[in-house]
């Protein structure tokens, strides 16, 4: 490209840089300081995205087991399978006599059942894939939560209604802050804590401040980093 040539009173001065080159310098300059932080801001978002939390992910297991036809359909309540829950930082996963409780009189000879047959007749356990996964460097008590008016279906979703079990939360430490910070909105009743259809009422506000002095939760105690990693 030739420079253009301004005329002057003293001589003829070349012209090197357009007209739109403060914009485009002042646009590279703003491009530089801003992108830190987009970078940033974008790797947040990804991180906590469902792509890499697995909230929603149905996993695939051994057996179908459908928790809307065993705990939804019958009624069966959580602490049948899950025994555990109440007294063990672990809600336990049944052995396969639990299974075979029922399935010994019913269903018996069903093709889906096969596993839990060999698996009784063997004595090898069956191989469950976990689905609420947390770190290694997190822990997490079941009976804690139980015992403080925490029910299953907050951090567990509403299990009544999954053909196949799935992450419902994204399990993330943001995630559980917020409520760590604010518990009040999360809590019941004792006697409701397995309730798979329990829903907050209009006085929850009211009632969850309520259940905190009950059940002797001090929230700011909960945020310390000894709470989850010890």
């Amino acid at each position: 490209m030739t420079p253009s040539v301004v005329e002057g009173a003293v001589g003829s001065v070349a012209q090197i840089f357009g007209p739109g080159a403060d914009t485009v310098a002042r646009t590279v300059l703003a491009g530089i300081a801003i992108a830190p932080f987009a970078f940033i801001a974008a790797c947040y978002a990804i991180a906590s995205s469902p792509h890499m939390t697995d909230q929603g992910v149905t996993v695939t297991q051994p057996i179908p087991f459908s928790h809307e036809h065993h705990v939804g359909g019958l009624g069966i309540d959580c602490r049948f399978c899950h025994n555990g829950v109440e007294s063990s930082p672990v809600a336990a996963v049944p052995p396969t006599a639990t299974c075979m409780n029922c399935h010994s009189q019913i269903w018996t000879n069903a093709a889906m059942l096969e596993p839990v047959r060999r698996s009784l007749a063997s004595g090898e356990p069956i191989h469950w894939r976990q689905v609420n996964r947390l770190p290694d460097y997190v822990y997490f008590d079941h009976s804690v939560h139980i015992a403080k008016g925490v029910g299953c279906t907050t951090c567990h979703g509403d299990v009544a209604r999954m053909p196949l079990m799935r992450q419902a939360a994204p399990l993330t430490m943001q995630w559980c802050l917020d409520c760590h910070r604010n518990p009040a909105p999360n809590l019941r009743e004792l006697a409701d804590v397995f309730a798979t259809d329990w829903a907050p009422p209009e006085d929850q506000d009211e009632r969850g401040q309520r259940l905190m002095a009950q059940y002797h939760i001090h929230a700011d105690n909960l945020t310390d980093c000894s709470v989850c990693h010890r």
